[in-house]
């Protein structure tokens, strides 16, 4: 059975947007080659990518486009040549390449996604549909990058409680760390 991860940036405060659903403060921050190498490598390992409409219209905005291929083109080669799927029930067409549109139930897609056979899965950002994936226990490993800003109010990624097992931290110059998450039994 494949695996889901899924990889969020939140703030010190626990937030993955700012109230008006900004994620600005999530990139920009000083320059870290071993950071840089992280992304590069993760964004190189294949896979399946999930995404809600809201952060698939923000990745497809961006990836797709020259000045993605020229300020980062290991990760917008990778995100770009990935098989992606976007959940939303608003969409007619998915434009970015290699994407499928799916408009069921997001968990009741997980299910049958995670059946079939093929490479694991990771869904980035997209807090509603990882709520809503963790709530029914499909998710199998969370990765926070926690982001050294505080922003005092904005949206959570989960909307009820989820137990969770810390199985490994990675630190960075920059000042971001990330959490490595399994469901706790």
């Amino acid at each position: 059975m494949r695996r889901l991860v899924s990889f969020t940036s939140i703030t010190l405060d626990g937030y993955f947007t700012s109230p008006d659903g900004d994620m600005s403060w999530a990139h920009g921050r000083p320059f870290d080659a071993e950071w840089n190498e992280f992304v590069d490598s993760n964004a190189s390992q294949g896979g399946r990518l999930l995404f809600g409409r809201v952060t698939y219209d923000m990745m497809a905005g961006y990836w797709p486009t020259p000045m993605a291929e020229q300020q980062n083109p290991v990760v917008a080669k990778g995100m770009n040549e990935m098989p992606k799927v976007v959940f939303s029930r608003s969409m007619t067409e998915a434009g970015w390449q290699n994407t499928t549109l799916l408009s069921g139930d997001p968990c009741e897609e997980v299910r049958r996604l995670k059946a079939e056979d093929g490479p694991d899965m990771a869904i980035l950002g997209s807090g509603s549909i990882i709520a809503q994936l963790a709530k029914a226990g499909l998710i199998d490993e969370f990765q926070f990058v926690v982001i050294p800003i505080a922003l005092g109010a904005g949206r959570t990624v989960f909307d009820s409680r989820v137990d969770l097992k810390l199985t490994k931290t990675r630190s960075f110059a920059n000042g971001n760390v990330v959490l490595w998450y399994e469901p706790a039994p």
